[in-house]
Parts: structure tokens; C-alpha cells; sequence
């Protein structure tokens, strides 16, 4: 059995979990989400303690089987506490705000860009600290799902990623950013 497969999920307090056959919908305070299980594993809820059992022991079932208790905990975690990404917007003239149900980034294009926030999703827009610089505005990214927090993350951060030799663009927070050495004089 998997390590990861093999640890319990425990529900806490105001989350509602219902397992069918195929899948599991659990639902909190922060909304509802649904899990879909693959064949050959099995969801059990009992003393409210959640589990991913497998039918058999084979290594393609023990693989599922690990994901698919991850996910399981990641939608029990989702509904309760829910998840969230920040972003650095790094660069003189780099922009950031929320109109409406847009996110506008000016990003050193000779446009505005209006990144569209899904349903479920909450972006936030605020001055980061002076320790990234004193240009910097942080985007904050929150919902209750975890895939779909990191996959919102990941998209604003590829429409203009770290410039390796000023360190202008979009990154995470905590992410490093290794700096080249620019031409030098002959």
C-alpha cells in the first residue's frame, strides 16, 4: 500500500462529506467540491475520518491511490480553509489591479492585458512590501480549489516571467530568481 494512501483524513467541524460509488462530494463552509474516484480504489467515512482504500495491491493502484487520497484531503481542506497563491509583480511601470471581473496588468506591453477571474476565484491586488521593491504590487489569488488556485497562478505569472538581468516580471512569492551578469565593458 502507499504511504501517502494509507494516512487518514480527519473532517473537521461544519464540513459535510457524502461518498457514491464513483465519487466523493464534500462540502464546507467555503463551498462544495467533488472528487471523482478512480477505478479499483473505494472511499470509506466512518467516526469522521475519511479514507482511500484499494481493492487490490498492484503498483498502478498504489499510485491512484496515493493521488487520489491527496485529493481527497485537498477538497476536505479546500472547503474549509481554502487556498491561496500570491504573485509579485516586479518592474517600474509594472501594474496591477482589479476592475470588475478583470484583473488589468500592465506588464511593459504597449497594451493593457485583462486577464478574466473565473468563478470561485478571488484576486486581490495590494503594495508589497519594501523588501521586493519599492515598485512591487502583490496579487493575491484565493479559492477553494487547489488545482485551479495554482493553474490562475501560473497563467498570470506566463504572461511575463522573471527577466533573468533585472529581475522585472511576474513571480511567486518566496521564488528566487537567479540574476546574469550583463555585458561588460571591453
Amino acid at each position: 500500500m502507499s504511504r501517502v494512501g494509507r494516512r487518514e483524513i480527519p473532517i473537521p467541524e461544519g464540513v459535510k462529506v457524502t461518498v457514491d460509488q464513483a465519487r466523493v462530494q464534500v462540502s464546507g463552509p467555503l463551498g462544495s467540491l467533488e472528487v471523482r474516484l478512480p477505478a479499483r480504489i473505494q472511499a470509506e467515512l466512518s467516526d469522521g475520518v475519511l479514507r482511500a482504500v484499494p481493492e487490490i495491491d498492484e503498483a498502478s493502484v498504489r499510485a491512484l491511490h496515493g493521488l487520489t487520497r491527496s485529493l481527497l484531503a485537498n477538497a476536505v481542506i479546500g472547503v474549509s480553509e481554502g487556498f491561496e497563491k500570491t504573485l509579485h509583480v516586479v518592474g517600474i511601470g509594472y501594474r496591477a489591479e482589479v476592475k470588475g471581473k478583470f484583473l488589468n496588468l500592465s506588464l511593459g506591453f504597449s497594451h493593457v492585458i485583462a486577464f478574466p477571474i473565473p468563478e470561485g476565484i478571488e484576486i486581490n491586488v495590494e503594495r508589497a512590501q519594501s523588501t521586493i521593491s519599492n515598485y512591487a504590487r502583490t496579487i493575491i489569488i484565493k479559492g477553494r480549489d487547489k488545482q485551479r488556485v495554482g493553474q490562475i497562478a501560473a497563467d498570470i505569472r506566463s504572461l511575463r516571467p522573471p527577466d533573468c538581468y533585472k529581475g522585472k516580471g511576474v513571480r511567486y512569492a518566496g521564488e528566487v530568481v537567479r540574476m546574469k551578469v550583463g555585458k561588460k565593458g571591453a
